[in-house]
């Protein structure tokens, strides 16, 4: 069976990668499982938290979103990103500055969000036709200071910080600039373009997990908003009911989704969080996000039947929510 483009899916990781995770060791306090993006080792009388992406595509900001992205999944835990280290692995063709340009945005990236790079490898690869960044993220934390996307009940609110498929909309406006330029005019695309120096999660989760009342928090990446909240109630095996017009979606995101004829709800979603929070917390923690400058709405809700999965549509029809077979990145891209 061919598999379709970015994550594999659901049911291949339970049949075959899940099945083969080597030895069972009495640190690994969470493993991996549906829907969880990192992992949590006991180390003496502390808590390591990891995680691990690959990021490919283009030079002009590679380095600097492999950081970023591997950030985001430690903060998901309520944790403070610390380590970085990565795996570059260059095409035939590569030269000396294109080394000096991935390891200097990996150097900025690292800085602004206080991190120390601690290692990695590079290598020259054959068959590469681009460079490719694969990084691993650790944090740091106490037992009982941190949350999973296993944690979320029934009952609490789901939030969602900023807009879907923010980061489709900044790689779209990116590698189909000329296009998009000549169809929607060249400030929507400059203002989508931008949507890269908004895709951090890491103050995000951090000011939630520090206001209280936070079960569980994911970030939305493949497959976008819609295959993250699927995820999130994979983890904690729960169902869920959102409602559309609660879903921010930015004006410029709009606008390409429908030039390209992609769902928004199913584009690359990096930049946006969800947040799952006991009811009595929900609100403030939508305030003290919005304070500092970061928008957030609560979309939904969890409930305890895994076999409701629904949408609200904005006519009030009520259906179940698709999870995407595959980002609709990949469909814009393929026109």
């Amino acid at each position: 069976m061919k598999l379709p483009a970015g994550k594999v899916p659901p049911a291949l990781l339970e049949r075959l990668i899940f099945k083969h995770l080597g030895t069972r060791r009495k640190e690994v306090v969470v493993g991996p499982s549906l829907g969880v993006d990192g992992a949590v080792v006991r180390v003496g009388d502390r808590l390591l938290v990891s995680s691990m992406d690959p990021i490919t595509g283009a030079l002009e900001r590679i380095g600097w979103l492999a950081v970023n992205i591997n950030a985001n999944d430690i903060a998901t835990f309520g944790v403070r990103p610390a380590f970085f280290t990565s795996c570059l692995l260059l095409p035939e063709h590569a030269t000396e500055a294109i080394v000096r340009t991935v390891c200097r945005q990996i150097d900025s990236g690292a800085r602004k969000l206080g991190m120390a790079v601690i290692g990695g490898h590079s290598e020259t690869t054959p068959g590469l036709a681009f460079p490719i960044v694969i990084g691993c993220c650790m944090g740091m934390t106490e037992q009982g200071r941190y949350v999973t996307s296993k944690g979320a009940r029934a009952g609490n609110d789901l939030i969602l910080t900023k807009s879907a498929g923010m980061e489709g909309t900044a790689i779209l406006a990116a590698d189909r600039r000329s296009r998009l330029a000549d169809a929607l005019g060249s400030s929507t695309v400059k203002k989508a373009a931008a949507f890269f120096r908004r895709i951090s999660v890491v103050d995000d989760a951090l000011l939630a997990f520090g206001t209280g009342g936070v079960t569980a928090m994911h970030d939305p990446t493949e497959g976008g908003i819609a295959n993250g909240i699927h995820e999130l109630a994979d983890a904690s095996n729960k169902g869920f009911k959102v409602f559309e017009e609660r879903i921010p979606i930015a004006e410029e995101t709009m606008r390409i989704c429908e030039h390209f004829r992609i769902d928004p709800m199913c584009l690359i979603a990096s930049g946006s969080l969800l947040i799952a929070a006991e009811k009595d917390f929900s609100g403030k923690i939508v305030k003290v996000l919005r304070k500092n400058g970061i928008a957030a709405a609560v979309i939904g809700e969890l409930l305890s039947s895994t076999r409701k999965r629904a949408i609200v549509r904005r006519d009030g029809r009520e259906e179940r929510l698709a999870r995407p077979v595959s980002d609709h990145l990949w469909r814009a891209l393929e026109e």
